[in-house]
């Protein structure tokens, strides 16, 4: 694959489909959005990191199609993914008295484009929205299939709804800018579509890591384009997570957490979910699904990609109990019973409960085993 290249993905979802745009010099192209419906207003939404970066950029690129073109800079962070960081983009759209045919822009990582997506399909009860992410792990995953939400102090991603955008716009010069922690936090969410249903990705994350790292153009083309064409496929089979689409959430569980058990923010989202994925394959490993070879290699791997893989202590006096009761607020859990993501094994996952011992025991070896010996 040459980086220089235009590489598209659908996402056919009937009269919502849509398709992602990956390449480097592509957010800032007028071209990007010709297709795009004509209205008299658009709003840019970013934050404080990356709008200085790109946000005039891309205000340029949407000169010619739009009269009116205005901005709203949020602050930077998972914290930040609240009710009133929400208002301030209704704010926005109030005072300047957009209409429903006003395009929002989510110029930014997961957390700008959740709540921009969210404020979207709230605005007059539903206006477009085009996603330009600018981390990996936005691109890869978060930006593609509709899902927007803000967190609840008791749970994340608790409050929101399915929308799809317009388009994404996946501009793979953004990484350069890219902090190394982000960086790895988006593999995390590479890494996963490997196990749950495409083995031959993570051997190539194998191979290929250190290009990956020292974020080599082709390498990241590859990873954007195959992890976009896996959740492409699993979203088109089920947008609303009714069941297939619960596999997209390997690691989640333990991984949401680790990040409200914390504190939203001190650990970067892809960071809870690499450690979740360890913690969900020692899981499968105790039920008699995986090979501890099997939960080795997925561990070195997540550890190669610069992911903590041991767990963090959330509680002094009962830390497994601590993580049972935060993982009890999790969209999958049915009647209090928790669900969780399991490799059937390797490339295949299902969503299924498991004993509260078993769980503790899990929870008590990620968290204290320096080496995470099996």
């Amino acid at each position: 694959m040459n980086s220089s290249d235009l590489q598209t993905v659908n996402i056919d979802l009937g009269s919502r489909s849509y398709h992602i745009a990956i390449r480097g010099s592509l957010f800032d192209s007028p071209l990007s959005y010709a297709e795009l419906p004509k209205a008299q207003s658009a709003l840019i939404v970013t934050n404080t990191t990356v709008g200085p970066l790109y946000a005039m950029q891309l205000q340029k690129a949407l000169s010619g199609k739009y009269a009116q073109i205005h901005t709203v800079v949020l602050p930077d962070g998972e914290e930040f993914k609240t009710w009133q960081s929400l208002n301030l983009i209704f704010d926005a759209l109030l005072q300047h008295r957009c209409d429903r045919k006003t395009t929002l822009f989510a110029l930014g990582g997961g957390v700008i484009g959740d709540m921009t997506g969210f404020a979207a399909a709230s605005y007059m009860r539903g206006v477009p929205f085009v996603q330009v992410p600018t981390t990996l792990l936005a691109q890869v995953d978060s930006s593609v299939g509709g899902k927007t939400a803000i967190n609840h102090p008791l749970g994340k991603n608790m409050i929101g709804a399915f929308y799809q955008p317009l388009k994404v716009v996946c501009d793979l010069d953004t990484l350069k800018t890219l902090p190394d922690r982000e960086l790895s936090a988006g593999l995390a969410e590479v890494i996963k579509y490997g196990p749950i249903a495409d083995m031959d990705l993570l051997a190539w994350l194998e191979a290929h890591i250190d290009q990956v790292m020292a974020r080599d153009p082709v390498a990241l083309a590859h990873v954007v384009k195959r992890s976009c064409e896996i959740k492409a496929w699993v979203v088109g089979q089920d947008e609303r997570e009714s069941g297939l689409r619960a596999i997209l959430n390997f690691g989640h569980t333990f991984g949401h957490a680790i990040e409200a058990g914390l504190g939203y923010g001190e650990w970067l989202h892809g960071e809870g979910v690499g450690c979740g994925m360890v913690m969900a394959a020692h899981l499968s490993l105790r039920l008699g699904l995986v090979d501890a070879l099997f939960v080795a290699r997925l561990t070195g791997l997540i550890a190669k990609a610069g992911l903590p893989v041991k767990g963090p202590v959330l509680s002094a006096d009962d830390n497994a109990g601590r993580y049972l009761e935060l993982m009890q607020v999790d969209k999958k859990s049915e009647a209090g019973d928790i669900k969780f993501v399991l490799i059937d094994g390797p490339g295949r996952a299902i969503v299924r409960s498991a004993p509260e011992a078993m769980v503790r025991q899990v929870i008590d070896l990620c968290c204290t085993e320096k080496l995470l010996k099996i």
